[in-house]
C-alpha cells in the first residue's frame, strides 16, 4: 500500500550526505531524483523514502506525530543502522531493543529533526 514517504529538508546537501551513508546499512540506495526530490529504496516496486525541499518554497518543518519506520531484515541490521545514524550526527530518540514480542526497533532524529524508526517486525 505504501509507495513512498517524503521528508523535507532545509539543507539538501547535508541530508543527502546523511542518507547516502545510512541507507546502505538497510540494503537501500538512492535510485533516482528529479529537480526537487531524491528517492531511496531497496528495489523496483518497493516502498521508498524521498528527501527534498518543500513544494511551496517555505521552510521544511518536522511533522508532529510523523515518523517513518524503515524495515530491517534482522535485529543486527537495526543495531547497525542506529549506530551508523548516530555516527552521522543523528540525535538518539531510543536505543535498539524489544518494544513488543514481535517488534525490535530503535529511534533517532535526522539532521533536519525528522524522527525515524528502524525496526524488525515479526
Amino acid at each position: 500500500m505504501l509507495a513512498y514517504v517524503t521528508l523535507g529538508s532545509n539543507n539538501i546537501e547535508k541530508a543527502l550526505a546523511f542518507y547516502d551513508a545510512l541507507m546502505p546499512e538497510l540494503g537501500a540506495q538512492r535510485f533516482f531524483d528529479n529537480d526537487r526530490l531524491y528517492f531511496y529504496g531497496t528495489g523496483p516496486g518497493q516502498p521508498m523514502l524521498a528527501i527534498g525541499g518543500t513544494y511551496d518554497g517555505e521552510p521544511a518543518t518536522v511533522g508532529n506525530g510523523v515518523m517513518p519506520a524503515l524495515a530491517c531484515k534482522d535485529n543486527e541490521t537495526v543495531d547497525r543502522a542506529y549506530k551508523k545514524a548516530i555516527e552521522l550526527g543523528a540525535k538518539d530518540e531510543g536505543e535498539p531493543g524489544n518494544r513488543m514480542p514481535t517488534f525490535y526497533g530503535a529511534y533517532f532524529r535526522d539532521p533536519d529533526g525528522n524522527k525515524i524508526c528502524v525496526c524488525k517486525l515479526g
